[in-house]
């Protein structure tokens, strides 16, 4: 059996970013055009008023203060609210696999490895822009790597779900090199339109080389242990798919884009994922006193302030459950693997830490690492 280490990371930045500011200007020009349009229903309490949003409600909801997109004016056209992204044609890479393979040549380049040294390309992310081929097999391609790809899907923690199944598979021997990417396009299914999510979410793209110990080229993390979970709830859902138009469902539905009960998340996730990361630890004789670093999923600040206080059985200390969701927001899988990607290279041989990322399902998944 071997060992398996992460070797490399890295993390693409779309260009533009959106300002709480910004995003407040164009969401109550919106609310306002809405309101004035359906003021006869309003009035006879037919239809909801949008309530307007305010920069101040953004921040103290959720510690989040801009956020990267692919495209923001179309995002903050009050008549639009969503990215304009242009169609490609079925030869032109797409942007899926754009954005993946920015972070996937970033992380080989830190590993040391070149794209034909690859076996295996997961693209684990919460949404993927078709359904076949798999994003991953293209990005395969692209890299010119060997061995085999595939897409999957487990929301917020893909990439953990991810790194575990190729830790598994290099465990095992029937992989050497594997590169999990997440390009993580979130402003295409989040519903700009609504005041209670639409600051949440913003677009990037990861990735994370995994290989045999006993081959990395430099400084790295051993993967001691990875472990996932999953539990059912509707409670964060989206319900757009390929069979909507056999449902005769192809008008603007609210429930076709993200949708989530928040107060029902927080009670409910919080104790799961807490749980979780002290089950996994204890299975393997790690203390909370061994955590050096603690890299959580990026929703929430005060969901991660939680977390990181029940695994360490104390308030952490500055830099020890590090956030970047102030200047990324919510990247879906890939805020925990930013947060490790910008917040590891300070750790010393034999300093331990855990990589956890959650969300709809539920789903968790945690990984423990040391740095060698």
């Amino acid at each position: 059996m071997f060992l398996p280490a992460i070797t490399g990371t890295g993390v693409f930045t779309p260009a533009e970013t959106i300002t709480n500011d910004e995003l407040v200007e164009a969401f109550n020009a919106h609310a306002e055009r809405f309101n004035a349009a359906h003021a006869e229903k309003i009035a006879a309490g037919e239809v909801a008023a949008k309530p307007q949003s305010s920069a101040e409600f953004i921040f103290s909801a959720s510690g989040i203060e801009r956020r990267y997109v692919m495209e923001k004016d179309g995002v903050l056209d009050p008549d639009r609210m969503y990215p304009r992204l242009a169609e490609r044609a079925d030869e032109e890479v797409s942007i899926m696999a754009e954005i993946g393979l920015d972070a996937a040549r970033q992380a080989l380049t830190a590993a040391g490895r070149s794209g034909d040294e690859v076996d295996l390309v997961i693209c684990a992310a919460s949404n993927h822009e078709r359904a076949y081929p798999a994003i991953a097999i293209e990005i395969q391609k692209e890299l010119g790597a060997g061995g085999f790809g595939f897409d999957m899907n487990v929301a917020c923690s893909s990439a953990t779900f991810g790194i575990q199944a190729a830790a598994d598979m290099i465990r095992s021997g029937s992989v050497r090199c594997a590169v999990v990417v997440s390009p993580e396009i979130t402003s295409g299914h989040l519903e700009w339109r609504d005041r209670d999510c639409h600051f949440i979410f913003g677009d990037v793209a990861t990735a994370v080389v995994l290989e045999r110990a006993e081959d990395a080229q430099g400084a790295h993390f051993l993967v001691h242990s990875t472990r996932c979970a999953t539990q059912f709830s509707n409670n964060i859902r989206n319900n757009n798919g390929f069979l909507r138009r056999t449902r005769d469902a192809m008008e603007d539905r609210r429930d076709m884009q993200f949708m989530q009960n928040g107060r029902k998340v927080f009670k409910e996730v919080l104790p799961l994922v807490s749980s979780h990361i002290a089950a996994h630890m204890s299975e393997e004789g790690w203390a909370a006193e061994d955590l050096k670093r603690v890299w959580l999923h990026q929703a929430n600040k005060a969901m991660n302030d939680f977390i990181g206080k029940k695994v360490l059985g104390r308030v952490p200390e500055p830099g020890e459950q590090p956030n970047i969701l102030q200047d990324y927001a919510n990247t879906s899988s890939a805020g925990s693997i930013i947060a490790f990607a910008q917040n590891s290279e300070d750790l010393g041989p034999g300093e331990k830490g855990v990589i956890c990322s959650f969300g709809a399902g539920y789903s968790v998944g945690s990984v423990l690492v040391e740095r060698v």
